[in-house]
C-alpha cells in the first residue's frame, strides 16, 4: 500500500518546516545553552500561552492519537478511561503543583529527585526516585518512535537499509530519529516548545474536522454510535461478589492521574514555567485537551462504523500494527488527500515533540542525580550541560533500539510497569509537598510498593494491569498501581512512626515553609 504522491508531499513539507522550526529554538528567547537550566528547563521562563502548548503537547502524544482510539476500537467504553483521569487530574495540579515550582526555583532544581535530595538529604533516596524515572520514561519514548512507525507504514514509506548490528532499519524512521536527536541537542527545550505549538494546532484543526467529516460522511452520530456492538457500549455489569469492571475502570482512572504529572517529562514541563500562577492558570485552561482527548477516543468508534477492518488500507498494516492502524486506515479512506497528509504530519509532529522533552527530562535526571551526585560532584555548569545531552541523545538511541531490535510489545509492557512504578514515588513527591515522613520509611514503602506492582504484573503474564485481590470473599479487581500504592503508604507511615518513637533522627530537611508559598 502508498498513499497518495498528495498525501505524502504534504506531509513532507510541514514534517520538514517544523524540524526547521525546531533548530530555531536556539535562537528564540536567546540563553547561555552551555547551563543546563536554559537548555533542559529553557531558562524557567515560559509564560503561560507556551506552558499550555508545552504541558498539552507532552501528555497528549502521537501514541495517545493511535492508542487510544485503537483502544475504543478494539475494546469499546473501557478505553475511554483516559478521559475522566485527564479531567480529574487539573485540581492536583492547581493545589499542588505550584509549591514544587516554588521550591524548585528557590532551591535550584530541576528534577523532582533534586526536590527529594533537599527535602530528605537522604542520597538513596534521591537515587530510587531517579532511577524510577529513567526507566518509566524510556519505553514512552519508545511507543513514540511507534506511533511514527504508524504514520510511516500508512503512507507506504517503507525504505529499509540493512546496517551493521542493527539489520534492516526503516530509513524514514532513521531520518526522523536523526532529526529529533539533531534539533534537541542543538536547542533544548526552547526548540521542542516552538514544535509544540504548531503540533498542537495541527491536533486541533485535524480533530474538529475529523469530527464534523467524518460523522456526516457516515450518517451522524447516531449512526456511529449504532455501530458499535451494545457488550462495547457500556462496561460489563458486576458480577455476584465481583466489584467489576467498574471498579477497576474507576482505579485505572486515579492510578494514572496520580502518575501523569510525576513523570520526569511532566515535571520538566512544569519547571520551566517562568512562575507558580503560570501553572495555576494552566490547570483551569488545559482541560480544553481533555475535550479534544474525548473526541479523538471517539475515533475508535467511527472506525468501527466505516467498516476500517474490510478496507485494503487497514489489511495491509494489520499484520505489524494491529489495531493501532484503524485511525490512519480511517484518515485515508475518508479525508482527501492534501488532509490525509495534514492529519499524518499532526500525529509524526505529535511523536518529535513529546520524545523530545522525554529525553531532556532523562537528559536533566542522569546528570544532576547520579552523574554530579556520584561521579563527578565538582564537575562545571557546562559539563552538566554537555553531560545531559549527551544522556539525552542516549535515551534516544535506546527508543530506537528497542523500535528496531525487540517486538513492540516490550515497549508496550515495560510502559505498564512504568505507569505502576512512577506511581511509587507519590509519597516521596507529591505528598513530600505538604508533609514530611522519614526517608528511610519512604524509601522501604518505595521498594515495597514497586515490587508488589512487579509481581503483580508478571503474575498476570503481561497481559493486564488489573489484579483481582480476593479480601474477605469479594473480589475486587484493582489497578496494581493502586494496591502497590496502599502498600507503599502503609510501610511509610508505619515505619515513620516506629523510626520516631524509637527516638531515631532523620536528616535535615533543607527547606522551610516559606520555601513552598
Amino acid at each position: 500500500m502508498s498513499a497518495s504522491p498528495v498525501t505524502i508531499a504534504v506531509f513532507a513539507v510541514l514534517f520538514v518546516g517544523v524540524a526547521l522550526l525546531g533548530f530555531l529554538g536556539s535562537r528564540w528567547r536567546a540563553g547561555d545553552l552551555s547551563q543546563l537550566h536554559e537548555w533542559g528547563l529553557g531558562g524557567r521562563s515560559f509564560g503561560t500561552l507556551v506552558t499550555w502548548f508545552l504541558l498539552g503537547g507532552d501528555l497528549y502524544t502521537a501514541y495517545t492519537f493511535i492508542a487510544v482510539p485503537a483502544l475504543m476500537f478494539g475494546a469499546g467504553a473501557a478505553g475511554f478511561f483516559a478521559v475522566p483521569y485527564a479531567a480529574l487530574m487539573y485540581p492536583i495540579l492547581f493545589l499542588a503543583f505550584p509549591r514544587l515550582w516554588s521550591v524548585a526555583h528557590k532551591h535550584g532544581y530541576i528534577t523532582a529527585a533534586d526536590f527529594v535530595r533537599g527535602r530528605f538529604g537522604h542520597r538513596g533516596l534521591a537515587l530510587a526516585i531517579a532511577v524510577t524515572g529513567l526507566v518509566a520514561v524510556m519505553p514512552y519514548i519508545a511507543l513514540q518512535l511507534v506511533g511514527m512507525q504508524v504514520v510511516i507504514a500508512a503512507l507506504g514509506l517503507d525504505y529499509v537499509v540493512a546496517l551493521p548490528l542493527l539489520g534492516p532499519v526503516s530509513v524514514p524512521l532513521l531520518a526522523a530519529f536523526g532529526v529529533l536527536a539533531a534539533f534537541t541537542y542543538t536547542s533544548g527545550l526552547r526548540g521542542t516548545a516552538l514544535i509544540a505549538v504548531v503540533k498542537d494546532l495541527l491536533v486541533y484543526v485535524t480533530v474538529l474536522a475529523a469530527i464534523v467529516i467524518i460523522p456526516s460522511e457516515l450518517g451522524g452520530y447516531d449512526k456511529v454510535f449504532a455501530a458499535m456492538p451494545a457488550k462495547q457500549l457500556l462496561l460489563a455489569p458486576a458480577p455476584a461478589g465481583n466489584l467489576g469492571a467498574g471498579f477497576a475502570y474507576v482505579t485505572l482512572a486515579l492510578g494514572s492521574l496520580l502518575a501523569l504529572f510525576l513523570y520526569p517529562h511532566s515535571v520538566t514541563g512544569l519547571l520551566s514555567s517562568s512562575s507558580r500562577h503560570v501553572i495555576r492558570r494552566n490547570a483551569m485552561v488545559l482541560p480544553a485537551y481533555s475535550v479534544a482527548l474525548a473526541l479523538i477516543a471517539l475515533l475508535g468508534y467511527m472506525a468501527v462504523a466505516a467498516g476500517v477492518k474490510a478496507m485494503p488500507e487497514y489489511a495491509a498494516g494489520f499484520k505489524s500494527f494491529g489495531n493501532n492502524f484503524a485511525v490512519p486506515a480511517l484518515f485515508l479512506h475518508m479525508f482527501p488527500a492534501w488532509f490525509s497528509g495534514l492529519a499524518f504530519a499532526a500525529i509524526a509532529i505529535g511523536a518529535l515533540m513529546p520524545a523530545s522533552i522525554m529525553a531532556i527530562a532523562c537528559g536533566n535526571l542522569f546528570t544532576r542525580n547520579i552523574f554530579k551526585e556520584y561521579l563527578a560532584p565538582d564537575c562545571t555548569p557546562q559539563a552538566e550541560a554537555r553531560v545531559a545531552k549527551l544522556v539525552a541523545f542516549a535515551a534516544k538511541l535506546g527508543a530506537l533500539f528497542f523500535v528496531l531490535e525487540l517486538q513492540t510489545a516490550y515497549a508496550i509492557q515495560l510502559q505498564l510497569l512504568g505507569g505502576i512504578w512512577i506511581c511509587q514515588t507519590v509519597p516521596a513527591v507529591l505528598l513530600a509537598l505538604y508533609v514530611r515522613l522519614d526517608p528511610r520509611a519512604l524509601l522501604a514503602g518505595w521498594a515495597a510498593g514497586v515490587g508488589l506492582g512487579t509481581w503483580m504484573v508478571v503474575e498476570l503474564g503481561f497481559k493486564s494491569s488489573t489484579y483481582p485481590l480476593h479480601l474477605f470473599g469479594l473480589t475486587v479487581p484493582c489497578y496494581a498501581a493502586i494496591s502497590a500504592l496502599v502498600a507503599n503508604l502503609a510501610v511509610s507511615f508505619a515505619l515513620t512512626w516506629a523510626l520516631r518513637a524509637a527516638g531515631s533522627v532523620s536528616a535535615r530537611d533543607e527547606t522551610v515553609a516559606a520555601d513552598y508559598v
